[in-house]
C-alpha cells in the first residue's frame, strides 16, 4: 500500500519482454485514507471513497508519464494501460457479493492520453466467480511446462498459488492461501514503525511459538477449500488482536516469528492438501521472495520441492503481477478470456475489463 509498481511491457507473438519499470511512491495523505477505507474505519465515509478514488487516478497518472519519461517513449506509441486499481473492499462471500477497486481510469486516459483498461474483476463476479485471484492465466501462459508439474506462489500482502499440470488437459488451479506479508509488515510497522521486515531479519531474531501458530492455522479461511480468495479485510490487527489475548506473554519479535511461521505453514497446507497432485517446482514471486527467512522456511518444508525466484525463469519477481494486468489488458483487447473458471470457480471463460478510449 506504500507504492505503485508501473511496469512497460512489449508483446510479441512468442515473447514477454520487460522493457522499464518504475515504483512510484504514494503521498502519506492518501496512504492513510486507503488504510480506513480498507479496514472500514469509523471515520471512512463515501467523500472519502470519491475523493481517494479521484486522487488515485492522479497519481497512477503521473507513474505512468513518469515511466515513460524514464524510457525515452511517446505516449502515442503505447497501445493500453492495464490497471488493476487498490482494492478498497473485497467480498466475495457475500449474497451480494462484490469486489471493489478505485484509481479513476477516466483520468488515468486523459492525463495519459493512452486507452485504459480497468475494472478486471467484475465481471467474474456477475458469471459466479470470485473475481480472484487472476494471475493465473498469465502464469500458465508463462511458466507452465510439459515436463513437470509446477506451482506459482505470489507472496504479496496476501499470498496465492497457481497449479500449473504439465498435461495441459489437467485445469490450471489458482486460489489464495492465507496472509503473505501483510501481517507481518502491520506488525513491524506498529512495533518498530518500519514498513517491513527487511530479509525477515527481525522474525528471524526469534523462535515461533507453536501454540500460537496452531491456534492461527485454525484460520477457516485457510481451512476451506478452493475457489476462495481473500483479502487485508479479513488478515488485519484487530483480527491478530483476538488470536493474541491469551498469549501476552510473549513479547514482539516472538509474535513476529509466529507470524512468518504461520504464512510459510498456510502455504505448506494449501500445497499438500488443496493441489491434485505433487509438484516439482515451485516459482516464487512477489515482494516475498526477499524474505530470506520465510524463504529458507519454506525450503526447509518442501524438501523434495525445488523452490526457485521466478528470476530463474526470466520475470523478475517484484515485477509478476504488474506485467500480469498488462497481459490481461491485451486479452481484453484481442476479446480473449482473462479468467479461467476453474480457478476462480466462474461459470464460463470471460473477456474481462472496461475499457476506457482517449
Amino acid at each position: 500500500m506504500d507504492g505503485i509498481d508501473a511496469a512497460l511491457v512489449e508483446f510479441s507473438q512468442d515473447d514477454i519482454k520487460l522493457i522499464a519499470q518504475h515504483s512510484h511512491t504514494l503521498p502519506i495523505t492518501l496512504t492513510q485514507k486507503l488504510k480506513l477505507l480498507t479496514l472500514d474505519s469509523p471515520e471512512a465515509n463515501i467523500d472519502m471513497l470519491g475523493s481517494a478514488d479521484t486522487e488515485l487516478g492522479l497519481v497512477f497518472s503521473d507513474a505512468v508519464n513518469q515511466l515513460l519519461t524514464k524510457a525515452s517513449i511517446e505516449a502515442s506509441q503505447i497501445t493500453a494501460i492495464g490497471s488493476h486499481g487498490h482494492t478498497v473492499r473485497h467480498r466475495p462471500d457475500l449474497k451480494s457479493n462484490f469486489s471493489m477497486q478505485i484509481g479513476d481510469a477516466n483520468r488515468i486516459s486523459f492525463l495519459t492520453g493512452i486507452t485504459t483498461i480497468a475494472d478486471f474483476r467484475r465481471k467474474d463476479i456477475a458469471a459466479g466467480g470470485e473475481g480472484a485471484p487472476l494471475a493465473p492465466a498469465f502464469h500458465q501462459q508463462v511458466f507452465r511446462s510439459n515436463n513437470e508439474n509446477r506451482a506459482v506462489l505470489n507472496i504479496g500482502g496476501i499470498a496465492n498459488l497457481t497449479y500449473l499440470a504439465a498435461d495441459i488437459t489437467n485445469p490450471c488451479l489458482g486460489f489464495d492461501t492465507g496472509p503473505g506479508n501483510t501481517l507481518m509488515d502491520a506488525w513491524i510497522f506498529k512495533h518498530k514503525n518500519m514498513a517491513y521486515d527487511k530479509d525477515g531479519q527481525w522474525a528471524a531474531s526469534s523462535k515461533a511459538d507453536k501454540s500460537l501458530v496452531s491456534q492461527l492455522m485454525k484460520d477457516k479461511f485457510v481451512l476451506s477449500t478452493p475457489p476462495k480468495s481473500s483479502g487485508r479485510e479479513h488478515y488485519h490487527l484487530p483480527w491478530l488482536k483476538q488470536h493474541l489475548t491469551q498469549y501476552t506473554q510473549l513479547n514482539n519479535s516472538e509474535i513476529q516469528s509466529s507470524l512468518s511461521q504461520f504464512t510459510c505453514d498456510s502455504i505448506i497446507y494449501a500445497i499438500e492438501n488443496h493441489l491434485p497432485e505433487k509438484i516439482k517446482t515451485l516459482i516464487v514471486c512477489g515482494g516475498g521472495t526477499h524474505n530470506k527467512h520465510l524463504m529458507n522456511q519454506l525450503k526447509h518444508k518442501l524438501a523434495d520441492v525445488s523452490v526457485e525466484s521466478s528470476e530463474n525463469y526470466g520475470v523478475a519477481p517484484d515485477w509478476v503481477e504488474a506485467i500480469a494486468f498488462a497481459w490481461l489488458a491485451r486479452q481484453t483487447l484481442q476479446h480473449l478470456p482473462g479468467n479461467i473458471p476453474s480457478v476462480t470457480g466462474a461459470s464460463q471463460s470471460l473477456v474481462l475489463g472496461a475499457i476506457y478510449p482517449v
